[in-house]
């Protein structure tokens, strides 16, 4: 049974306009973008999926040194044995990273079968981008796909009318104590099940844990699978070394000597690129927030890592440490301060959530700030923009202490306006900063299970 997705809408909205570029999907493996495409295929009077890895043969019409798309059109429909008709076909060229002459003749079917839906997608694909001599820039299209946020988690799991709910809830009027408290049961759930589409689905089918820790650990081991593709760059086991590595240091400044094995911090930057460009990792840089974009006063030397997953994290540390059940109990049932306060998980899921609810039509960045100067302490855990202003995220667990790097930040940077994720109720609250001379702030607080709401909530408070 197919999961709806966020890109669901973005794609129909691509297939259904007057003109279109080629679509390239790009994301992680196994986080669901063939399955995205089957999917759409189905807005269409017929469908054509070619996968180059199963299917090799085909690869030979893209090889003739000859890309005329209206040559290769016909023998494509010819092989399937299907007809390919321009406004009326979706062809989908599926593992396009095992036949670079296919990606190379993307860029042509804009100028010369415009009117046809030609959608590719493939795991790699940025290595292979990255070793063409030129590809379609302005001719392609691309969007990014990552794992089942919370939202589709809840509607994977039947929970449409309980999201609904809590979509109407402000700051000025919170969710009843039972729904709240049934959301966090809920967030628990998706911290240690994750959004990889075939652990969700096993999830919504038997509400097993160990069934989906099975298909997590085999998840991992076929990204570590995929490193030998990768050692004309890097040796596998340092890339092997440095993801686990950035399981256990997730969260945190990522320290290079951490990795271990004796490797050199030249080597082990090279590993940590590979992975991120592979989509296992995402950075979250040093910015000093001193205004937008952020990315222009960022320091890249500074860098923390967040997997991307959190039910494929507590697999790796699991194989990092062999024992995760203290952590796997703490999530399930510690006080809903302690999950926050304790351990990377809360910080993660927030990153990731504010990541995967932004348009798919471009690469994000994700942004932390810390004070620099020696001996200072003072740090909050993202940066992001609102309204065309900074707007500082902190994630926390109570109202009592821990917000005095968001009082330190406010100041310096004379920001009005920030948010507290935790696992409160909605809510909010204003503040008269007579340390800066009566300064009004106002801190809006962003349940963790309602990220994708942040925007909304803004607004809201802002009128």
């Amino acid at each position: 049974m197919y999961c709806p997705r966020i890109i669901d809408t973005y794609l129909s909205e691509w297939a259904s306009r007057s003109t279109h570029k080629p679509l390239l999907i790009r994301g992680a493996r196994q986080v669901g973008k063939s399955t995205a495409v089957r999917h759409l295929g189905e807005q269409f009077e017929s469908y054509v999926e070619i996968n180059f890895e199963k299917q090799s043969s085909y690869a030979n019409l893209f090889q003739t040194g000859d890309l005329d798309v209206k040559r290769i059109v016909p023998q494509l429909a010819a092989m399937s044995g299907k007809q390919i008709v321009p406004g009326k076909t979706l062809l989908f060229l599926d593992e396009i990273q095992m036949c670079p002459e296919a990606i190379m003749s993307l860029r042509f079917f804009k100028e010369d079968l415009p009117e046809l839906h030609v959608v590719a997608a493939g795991s790699l694909l940025e290595f292979a981008l990255e070793e063409l001599p030129t590809f379609g820039v302005g001719r392609i299209h691309s969007m990014f796909i990552y794992p089942m946020t919370f939202d589709e988690f809840l509607i994977a799991n039947g929970e449409q009318l309980l999201l609904e709910v809590r979509n109407r809830a402000t700051s000025k009027e919170p969710l009843p104590q039972p729904l709240h408290d049934k959301l966090v049961g809920l967030l628990r759930t998706y911290m240690l099940v994750g959004g990889m589409p075939e652990v969700v689905g096993k999830w919504a089918e038997t509400h097993d844990y160990l069934a989906c820790q099975e298909i997590q650990d085999d998840i991992v081991l076929t990204y570590e699978d995929d490193f030998p593709k990768y050692r004309k760059k890097v040796d596998p086991t340092l890339l092997r070394l440095t993801l686990r590595s950035a399981s256990a240091q997730a969260t945190r400044k990522f320290v290079y000597s951490d990795v271990g094995g004796g490797y050199k911090t030249a080597d082990v930057k090279k590993a940590l690129e590979l992975l991120i460009k592979a989509g296992l990792l995402i950075p979250v840089t040093h910015t000093a927030a001193n205004g937008l974009p952020l990315g222009s006063d960022s320091d890249p030397s500074f860098r923390k890592m967040l997997l991307l997953d959190t039910g494929l994290m507590l697999r790796l540390l699991n194989m990092t440490t062999g024992d995760i059940s203290e952590l796997t109990e703490q999530i399930l049932t510690s006080e809903v301060s302690d999950l926050v306060n304790k351990g990377p998980m809360a910080e993660m899921l927030a990153g990731l959530e504010l990541l995967h609810y932004r348009t798919p039509n471009i690469r994000h960045e994700l942004f932390y700030w810390q004070r620099q100067a020696k001996n200072a302490l003072a740090e909050v855990d993202y940066i992001t923009s609102f309204r065309q202003s900074v707007l500082p995220i902190e994630v926390k667990a109570g109202i009592q202490g821990g917000m005095k790097s968001l009082w330190i930040l406010m100041r310096e940077k004379n920001l009005t306006n920030a948010v507290r994720c935790s696992l409160e109720n909605f809510g909010g609250f204003d503040f008269d900063d007579k340390e800066a001379g009566g300064a009004q702030r106002h801190v809006e607080i962003c349940p963790l299970y309602a990220i994708s709401q942040l925007d909304a909530l803004l607004q809201q408070s802002m009128h």
